[in-house]
């Protein structure tokens, strides 16, 4: 996977009161709103005592450990141990990791990576998000399988005649080939748009289809 790209950890609207723990890339992290509705992305393992901070609560501008109330801000910097008083001093060291995020299309974005802000990649842009006559839904799926096969997967446009009856003639089309790609080069990479020929679905089918595509946006 790219550690240098943007990853949904969390629809906005879920993000309110309480801290939210989220895994990417295989490690956990914890998402939070702060008193003035700015979006946070913390590592979820309090520096203290290795507590989930997710487990804890909101507490203005911070999230606060549930084991001994230690405040982390939007930056990972501790701004309170409740044990050395209102006047005790903070070590420096009482950090955890923070990540930049971007909040769009109803979604809290995260940036897990090292490189500065002016070289990190756009978001994908999507024309038709909030426009007249476009709606969108978010889909979450979760596969017991390795990470490189959806990747592949994804990326592999031969498997559609034989396994999206939508998208081919199953098989049954002795003059079947892989549709010609129109492929798309950026700065991060080269992707693909191509078009896929199938049966005309049935009256019934195709209204069924029809409402679902209105309805429906894969993230």
């Amino acid at each position: 996977m790219y550690i240098n790209f943007w990853y949904p950890a969390e629809e906005s609207r879920n993000l309110t009161q309480n801290p939210i723990e989220v895994r990417l890339l295989g490690q956990d992290f914890v998402v939070f709103r702060d008193s003035a509705g700015a979006a946070h992305c913390l590592s979820n393992v309090c520096v203290h005592r290795g507590a989930s901070l997710s487990n804890g609560k909101v507490r203005g501008d911070c999230v606060e450990c549930p084991y001994h109330g230690w405040q982390f801000n939007g930056e990972g910097v501790c701004t309170r141990i409740p044990s050395l008083g209102p006047d005790g001093k903070i070590p420096s060291r009482a950090k955890v990791d923070s990540y930049p995020v971007q909040e769009k299309y109803g979604l809290v974005f995260v940036f897990l990576g090292d490189l500065p802000e002016e070289e990190r990649p756009p978001l994908l842009p999507i024309e038709e998000f909030g426009a007249p006559g476009w709606r969108s839904t978010v889909q979450c799926f979760e596969w017991n399988i390795n990470f490189q096969r959806t990747v592949e997967n994804a990326l592999d446009p031969a498997h559609n005649e034989f396994v999206h009856p939508t998208h081919g003639f199953s098989g049954t089309n002795d003059s079947y080939r892989v549709p010609d790609l129109d492929l798309m080069e950026s700065d991060w990479g080269v992707g693909f748009m191509t078009t896929y020929l199938a049966p005309p679905l049935a009256d019934d089918k195709m209204k069924t289809a029809s409402k679902r595509s209105e309805d429906a946006t894969i993230w």
